[in-house]
């Protein structure tokens, strides 16, 4: 009989309760034990609605607990790296939620306390959005010409992505650098997605505007912000394929998440919100013949079963380590630099 899982949960907001608690229940073997909140009126709060034996005063008492195998952490950015670092310390498996640090040198830190701890899992909750298409893109890029399915050689990408109204009162939190860092809106997880289509980004050039300074706070009321709600970035990749991105809460409004990807024989496009892939003449505004999603190639959310599976040595982390979290965290800085600066950010020695 497999030996059952204790999991303990720092932080139950929307994404634990609506996506990995209900996750991990269906797992056979998997027990989540309790729940630290941000008081311990939260906390008790939380375990009596989801049903949980334990509430703990803060989450230093959750990752002492010695009948807690395993830490799912839910909290706000500015939290993962202290509970992660912790809870490896104290001999804990961590699942951190995306995005996974406040910036770069947070994530190294984490790096490297589970790197002092080869014999835990750490973890990062992955980017979902494209695992639907990953594996068709990667196949369509390296067919080689139009004949074959492909674009021919890969020379650029243009990344298109709304990131909505912005006005959540409860996100307020992701315009705040106090406790959102560099993560600015979903870059690092596109930025993660892109890795697996084109390798890992070698420099980075980036503006950045706040058009709306103020926003919804925790009371409804607005307050100054400091992350920014439009990014335009230029990035160059391997085989000097350049890639465009820009992420806005204005400029993109209605037009969902595309990327472009411009061949020297042909165009691939797709259409993330969609579900959509095809591949056009260079030179036709749209059309296309839509590319087929092969057995096998299509993935899907599959965070918690992977996390479980690697507690119990059935397999390796495949998609999200530390070291590809700090690899997109690297790009998220970069991309505050190169802004602050006015200055290309090399990435290649990062």
């Amino acid at each position: 009989m497999t030996e059952t899982i204790r999991i303990g949960i720092a932080g139950a907001g929307k994404i634990v309760r609506d996506e990995h608690i209900p996750r991990f229940r269906a797992l056979p073997g998997v027990e989540l034990v309790g729940v630290a909140n941000r008081t311990r009126e939260s906390s008790e709060r939380v375990a009596r609605d989801l049903g949980l034996p334990r509430a703990y005063r803060d989450w230093g008492e959750l990752v002492e607990d010695p009948d807690v195998d395993a830490i799912l952490i839910g909290t706000w950015p500015y939290l993962h790296a202290p509970i992660a670092v912790a809870a490896l310390e104290f001999g804990k498996h961590v699942l951190t939620e995306a995005r996974m640090a406040r910036d770069a040198d947070e994530a190294r830190s984490m790096l490297a306390a589970s790197v002092d701890h080869p014999d835990l899992v750490a973890m990062v909750v992955p980017a979902s959005f494209s695992m639907w298409a990953d594996r068709a893109i990667v196949r369509v890029l390296g067919a080689g010409g139009r004949a074959s399915g492909g674009i021919g050689r890969l020379l650029a990408v243009r990344v298109e992505w709304d990131g909505g109204a912005g006005d959540d009162p409860g996100e307020h939190w992701r315009w705040q650098r106090l406790y959102s860092g560099s993560n600015t809106m979903a870059l690092g997880i596109l930025v993660e997605a892109m890795a697996r289509w084109l390798g890992v980004a070698e420099w980075v050039s980036a503006h950045t505007a706040n058009f709306q300074p103020r926003k919804p706070g925790a009371d409804g009321r607005l307050v100054p912000v400091d992350v920014p709600d439009h990014v335009a970035v230029l990035a160059g990749y391997p085989g000097g394929v350049s890639a465009s991105i820009e992420m806005s809460t204005v400029t993109m409004r209605g037009r969902g998440i595309h990327a472009t990807f411009h061949g020297t024989e042909a165009v691939l496009d797709v259409d993330f919100g969609a579900s959509s892939l095809a591949v056009r003449d260079v030179g036709a505004a749209s059309g296309g013949e839509p590319v087929e999603i092969r057995p096998g190639e299509a993935d899907a959310w599959r965070a918690e079963p992977d996390f479980v599976a690697a507690i119990r040595g059935e397999k390796p982390v495949d998609m999200t380590d530390f070291a590809t979290g700090v690899r997109y965290m690297e790009f998220v800085d970069a991309v505050h630099e190169s802004a602050r600066d006015g200055l290309r950010i090399d990435l290649s020695g990062a």
